[in-house]
């Protein structure tokens, strides 16, 4: 998460002050949250890895965006009319701080720490949720496998400011992430790394073209 604020601090007021807050733990593969219209929720990732997926009409997954450690998520940062292809699944076990509200912009009862900087915070959270969404989209109007696995690749040694990096994903999500077949991204691999473009050991990549 690219915010200039510290969310751990954030995190803390959050649990340690409110009385609206809930912890809660999930295993791997389990649904952590669909997305409901109307249902005021704001979730923050305290531990592990999860996956925000769509499921079409028959069944093929898309992963539209991935969750670690201090990542915000939740209906408030998707607002859409029909969202019950929507889910939030955990990639192992996960521990998850739920906030739900009655109106964001305005302070509980107790009139609590957490309260006294949701609201200046809430635009910047906001904003970062737009700009990794605009990198997605990005991503997919990429033409080719090749072209879509590149960009990628490139924001992830832009993010963590390396060459060479483990992919966040399993090459199945990848493919989902990227909304191509995963055997042919299989096959564009192959012929990245014998272009001499990469170099692949396991879910470890590292770039030979910067």
């Amino acid at each position: 998460m690219n915010i200039s604020f510290d969310i751990k601090q954030f995190v803390e007021a959050l649990e340690n002050s409110c009385h609206k807050v809930r912890k809660r733990t999930f295993s791997k593969n389990e649904v952590i949250t669909n997305y409901i219209e109307k249902r005021n929720q704001l979730c923050i990732l305290l531990d592990g890895s999860a996956d925000l997926v769509r499921y079409d009409l028959n069944g093929n997954r898309t992963i539209i965006d991935h969750f670690s450690k201090y990542d915000v998520f939740g209906e408030v940062f998707y607002i859409v009319s029909t969202n019950n292809e929507l889910f939030v699944e955990a990639k192992g076990k996960c521990e998850v701080l739920f906030y739900i509200y009655d109106d964001i912009k305005k302070k509980c009862k107790t009139n609590c720490k957490f309260h006294e900087t949701l609201t200046e915070l809430l635009p910047e959270l906001i904003l970062n949720k737009v700009t990794n969404l605009n990198m997605r989209i990005e991503l997919l109007t990429k033409r080719s496998i090749r072209d879509k696995l590149v960009g990628y690749f490139n924001l992830i040694s832009s993010m963590y400011l390396t060459k060479s990096f483990s992919l966040p994903f399993s090459l199945t999500d990848l493919a989902d992430y990227l909304s191509v077949d995963r055997s042919a991204m299989m096959r564009e691999l192959k012929l990245l790394k014998d272009d001499g473009f990469i170099e692949k050991t396991g879910n470890k990549i590292t770039l030979l073209y910067k």
